[in-house]
């Protein structure tokens, strides 16, 4: 409005009478009018610019922030920390059947898990690892040995042994509720993604980190191989769907499928800028990899406590 305003006084400046608005004629008339118009629709151009990019920015962030899916009454979540290894572990259960699942349990953990699942009332059913981990041993070994009857299990690209392995988009059940494994690899070839469609969540363990990735440096990994997973797999969920990772090491404890698409400061990058990223991190060896990795092939059996 302000150069609208502007024009017209332009305009009138521009008559023969100082400080009189006077139109001579015709011609004049319409100069008038069209330095008036002129403005006009530079303003309104200009503001309809501003308000088509605040909407597309507000229509953005409703989108990011659309409502997360309602847990059902009868699905129980805890997510569990290992301060050690910064490790995510997750405990979900059908309430009504008390049968359970874990995954990605630790060993340092394992009897802080199976006292917990014991004063819950649930039967633990399966002990899940997203990938054959290096920073840690897996607890399954040793909740076998806690929790009788439990089974093991994780990708049969892993490399690893347990009672059961998974192929991409194999299903387990525990009461009513449906897990969905998909092969997500990059970070390690048996990488998985856990994904509970109907609570709207998926456990990505290192494939997706909260603003981050795992590394791709060791361990069979590929940056394109992950890349792809990422993008392909998990970015094709609703954008709704919470994910959990494996690990985080800044207090995070969730994200989305749109923060991760739209802030993830490595996945937003084209597939070239994130090789280029992905080879020059220079991160150090991994301090528990020898350990850990040996330990996971037979499922975590490794370095059991004796007292167990």
């Amino acid at each position: 409005m302000r150069q609208l305003i502007i024009g017209f006084r332009r305009a009138v400046a521009a008559t023969p009478a100082a400080g009189v608005f006077v139109l001579p004629g015709q011609q004049h008339t319409r100069l008038v009018s069209r330095t008036i118009a002129s403005s006009a629709a530079a303003y309104i151009k200009s503001s309809t610019t501003c308000s088509f990019v605040r909407t597309a920015t507000l229509a953005q962030g409703v989108k990011m922030l659309d409502p997360r899916k309602t847990f059902t009454e009868d699905f129980f979540f805890r997510q569990l920390f290992d301060e050690q290894s910064h490790t995510y572990s997750y405990l979900l259960a059908d309430i009504t059947t008390k049968e359970a699942i874990l995954i990605d349990p630790v060993l340092e953990q394992a009897k802080r898990d199976a006292q917990l699942i014991k004063e819950l009332g649930f039967t633990l059913k399966y002990a899940l690892n997203t990938h054959m981990h290096a920073d840690h041993i897996t607890g399954t070994g040793y909740l076998k040995q806690l929790v009788p009857g439990t089974v093991s299990v994780i990708s049969q690209s892993s490399g690893a042994k347990a009672d059961k392995h998974l192929v991409d988009n194999e299903t387990v059940k525990f009461g009513r509720h449906v897990l969905k494994a998909m092969s997500t690899p990059g970070h390690t070839n048996g990488c998985m993604t856990f994904v509970v469609e109907e609570q709207g969540v998926a456990f990505t363990g290192d494939t997706l980190l909260i603003r981050g990735c795992g590394r791709t440096d060791f361990q069979e990994g590929d940056s394109r191989t992950l890349y792809r997973s990422v993008h392909e797999r998990i970015f094709t969920l609703p954008e709704n769907f919470r994910l959990f990772p494996a690990h985080d090491y800044k207090g995070n404890m969730e994200t989305t499928v749109a923060e991760e698409k739209r802030y993830n400061p490595r996945l937003t990058k084209d597939v070239e800028a994130f090789v280029e990223l992905m080879n020059n991190l220079n991160l150090p060896y991994p301090k528990m990899i020898d350990k850990a990795v040996p330990a996971n092939r037979e499922c975590g059996l490794y370095d059991i406590p004796k007292e167990a």
